[in-house]
């Protein structure tokens, strides 16, 4: 089943407008993720809003936003009047302008969502949008409100859809002179280019994302599986960085342990294995770590069968 929508509303070019909706393009569900425990007793921590003078707990029908002025003054703003200067980015994603896609510094690059029609209507304005940007080889920006914000969005084809991709403003990027002033001059010679391209050209590759491993969520698996099964976990001895003082030899010991590698007998390729779903979260543990998915299914089936012996006597 697709993920619901996080906004929907109207893509528009000039006076062509169609009905779209926004899905996330990226998820973090199948990362292992951690609760906070009592370790006096293994309870889990719930957290409350408490009110910071008198610690009573406060509901959240009772909570209201503020904006700090001076140290413990504020200035409340309520959600009607949030509402009341909402702009038209929060029903319609108005492109504004087209540039180059290496116009964008990937430093403003927040986030992507898939863009589609939403609906049985809109596919042929939505088609025109689409291929238009496909044509002119460009990225469509505009603005789209998501979580009460308003965001810079670029939009980009994809297949028979749209990448839209959340771009940060100025003020949110740092300033590189603040890091960067301070690094040396150093003249780096011919010779040390030369080994240092020779090392690139035999690592030379094309990006797969799926020849990518998670070796922190594999480590993290085993980890798991081994208190699981009572072993004691013993701190292993961590690899020694080499000290290399001489950067002409260390370049070429790494031409030479490149060209090593090369050298060694290829091993047998396996065939690429299928995507899994995102449902299959963990299923490649060795004892299995019952999501919430699957702890629903075994909840489910467990009321079935109590019905079904009821319904039997």
């Amino acid at each position: 089943m697709a993920p619901r929508a996080n906004w929907k509303g109207f893509l528009r070019l000039s006076l062509v407008t169609c009905p779209v909706a926004l899905y996330p393009a990226t998820s973090e569900s199948e990362k292992i993720s951690f609760n906070q425990l009592n370790r006096q007793t293994g309870h889990r921590i719930k957290y409350v809003k408490v009110d910071a003078d008198t610690g009573d707990e406060v509901p959240n029908e009772d909570i209201v936003k503020g904006y700090e002025l001076e140290k413990g003054q504020y200035i409340e703003v309520s959600k009607e009047e949030l509402e009341e200067i909402a702009l038209e980015s929060t029903r319609t994603i108005e492109i504004d302008e087209f540039v180059a896609r290496s116009d964008i510094d990937p430093r403003y690059l927040i986030r992507p969502y898939y863009i589609r029609p939403d609906g049985k209507v809109g596919h042929d304005a939505f088609a025109v949008i689409r291929e238009t940007i496909r044509e002119m080889d460009k990225v469509a920006i505009g603005r789209v409100v998501l979580t009460n914000r308003e965001h810079i969005i670029a939009l980009e084809p994809m297949d028979k859809g749209l990448v839209g991709t959340l771009l940060r403003y100025p003020y949110e990027v740092r300033s590189e002179q603040d890091y960067f002033d301070d690094i040396q001059d150093v003249k780096v010679t011919k010779d040390m280019l030369d080994l240092a391209r020779h090392i690139v050209n035999q690592k030379a590759g094309r990006f797969a994302p799926e020849k990518f491993e998670d070796h922190y969520k594999t480590a993290l698996i085993e980890l798991i599986n081994e208190k699981r099964a009572g072993k004691v976990i013993r701190p292993k001895e961590r690899p020694k960085g080499e000290n290399v003082v001489d950067l002409m030899e260390a370049l070429r010991r790494s031409v030479g342990k490149e060209a090593g590698k090369q050298a060694a007998p290829a091993k047998a390729v396996k065939p690429a294995k299928k995507p899994r779903k995102a449902a299959a979260g963990q299923k490649e543990m060795l004892m299995p770590i019952a999501g919430k998915k699957a702890a629903a299914k075994e909840t489910s089936a467990k009321k079935q069968a109590s019905a079904a012996r009821r319904k039997s006597a």
